[in-house]
């Protein structure tokens, strides 16, 4: 499906760094089309104009709340830069004191130990050296059948399927050391990131025994909770247009090592390196592919490991999936794979189930994604808890550019579950949503203080958790999007008929 028409590669770029609040207030107050271009470079004229008058993706003459969306995702992108030396200090503190405590028994145990010189001091990326999110929700272990075992089935969309891949998306925060003592590892890659210009995609690989494999799961990691430029990438509006398949969003294509912004003609070049292998060098380390790329590809590293997984599996197929920005990571690796026309490997691979998932493309993409994925059976899932910030962006609205696509299974504070074409309140803004979502942060605070007495104890929340619930009450949308929802909404969770049968 590549293709050598280099003119037919289009792209819009949102700058914000490239204006100021005067530049904002023109454009989106008053609709001056000279400042709103500062904040845009394109691949042509005809992208430009498309994107200031037409609205992007669907024509149709001025569209001002097109012109407020992106606004909103200049706004939030210069704030969240702004915090952003801030955001990465905390994440360090939070991280180290979470460990501190855990690893000397807590704040009691933290004291006695100071007076007796042996208070442990964390080591960060040892095997004791636990991400916030797994401080967050501890869990490792997987649901269990009616004799007390895992019984994992193999169909998308299954339970307890989903249920691994969301453990799997879980311990996908964790470092390399941490995660190679769960599961049968097979390889774990921090890869480059030209968004974030750093090792920060990171990515393992595992299976359900190390011969003759029945499963293999390729889990990405997430938005990390004070990494301010996964936070930015999520905000991000800008997007590169493959030919015949659709417009992607560009951050998330940097993630994966296929170009960088930059230098736009990059991206053409590694999506057309179809036959592009991984090699080394005689320290080990990965050659550059092009001169563009700097550094080692996720997609490329991956797709590489995958071929060679079922070449040595020959019964093996393999799962895709992600948390937060990893689902996004998790449903695009697909999509190249599909424009790579790899029919093989797609047709090893069971299905891709993502969890908070924010949008990854436009309404002609999702068309032909699901033309792909989603026949004669579904195989691509997509879960989203109640009021998960994540999943509504980049915003949408009848104009914005950026669509979901696949079946949603959306599972609401009671963990009924429904499938949806969208989630509720799509865009997660508006003065009329502020009170019910308040006021559910404040049950869903009264639950986390009695899963275990109402659950069992598997489901009691640790005190970091109930923290987090804590910062809900201010900010809805955050608590709602960490991975405790997700695990008790698919070991819990009801279907909507039943619940109302029961009623």
């Amino acid at each position: 499906m590549a293709t050598e028409d280099g003119d037919n590669f289009r792209y819009l770029i949102v700058q914000p760094e490239n204006g100021g609040i005067t530049d904002l207030y023109r454009y989106g107050i008053l609709g001056n089309k000279a400042s709103g271009a500062k904040f845009f470079e394109t691949s042509d004229e005809h992208t430009l104009h498309e994107e200031l008058s037409v609205g992007g993706d669907r024509g149709g003459g001025e569209t001002p709340a097109h012109r407020w969306v992106i606004i909103v995702s200049i706004v939030m992108r210069k704030l969240i830069k702004f915090f952003g030396k801030p955001m990465e200090w905390t994440g360090y503190v939070v991280d180290f004191i979470l460990n501190l405590l855990s690893l000397n028994g807590g704040i009691l145990g933290l004291f006695f130990n100071l007076l007796l010189g042996k208070m442990v001091i964390p080591v960060r990326g040892s095997a004791t050296y636990i991400s916030t999110i797994g401080h967050i929700d501890g869990r490792i272990d997987l649901m269990v059948g009616n004799d007390g075992t895992p019984a994992i089935q193999l169909d998308a969309g299954n339970r307890s399927l989903m249920d691994l891949c969301m453990m799997a998306s879980k311990l996908a925060y964790e470092n390399a050391i941490v995660i190679k003592n769960v599961m049968h590892f097979i390889d774990f890659y921090n890869c480059w990131n030209d968004y974030q210009k750093e090792r920060s995609t990171q990515v393992f690989i595992f299976s359900d025994k190390p011969k003759d494999a029945n499963l293999i799961v390729i889990s990405f990691r997430g938005t990390e909770p004070f990494d301010a430029d996964d936070w930015i990438t999520d905000f991000d509006y800008s997007w590169y247009e493959i030919p015949k398949l659709g417009k992607v969003h560009m951050g998330f294509l940097e993630a994966m090592g296929l170009g960088n912004r930059i230098n736009t003609s990059s991206f053409q070049q590694l999506l057309q390196a179809t036959n592009t292998k991984l090699q080394l060098t005689n320290e080990g380390e990965p050659k550059k592919l092009l001169p563009e790329m700097g550094e080692l590809s996720a997609y490329l590293a991956v797709r590489s490991k995958l071929k060679s997984l079922l070449n040595e599996h020959k019964n093996a197929k393999f799962m895709v999936t992600g948390h937060s920005l990893g689902g996004a990571l998790a449903i695009l690796f697909p999509i190249v794979l599909v424009f790579h026309e790899e029919d093989e490997v797609l047709q090893r691979m069971i299905g891709v189930h993502t969890f908070g998932q924010p949008r990854v493309g436009n309404r002609e993409l999702g068309k032909y994604m699901e033309s792909k994925l989603q026949y004669p059976n579904p195989r691509y899932f997509r879960v989203v808890y109640c009021n998960d910030i994540v999943p509504r962006l980049p915003y949408d609205n009848k104009t914005f550019l950026y669509k979901h696509f696949g079946v949603c299974l959306y599972y609401d504070s009671l963990f009924v579950k429904q499938k949806v074409e969208e989630e509720p309140n799509r865009n997660d803004y508006g003065l009329w949503y502020l009170i019910p979502e308040h006021l559910n942060a404040v049950w869903e605070l009264a639950r986390g203080m009695t899963m275990g007495m109402a659950y069992g104890p598997e489901y009691k929340e640790s005190w970091e958790g109930i923290v987090m619930r804590l910062i809900g009450l201010a900010i809805p949308g955050l608590s709602a999007h960490g991975p405790p929802n997700y695990v008790n909404s698919i070991r819990l969770g009801t279907e909507k008929h039943i619940q109302m049968s029961t009623l």
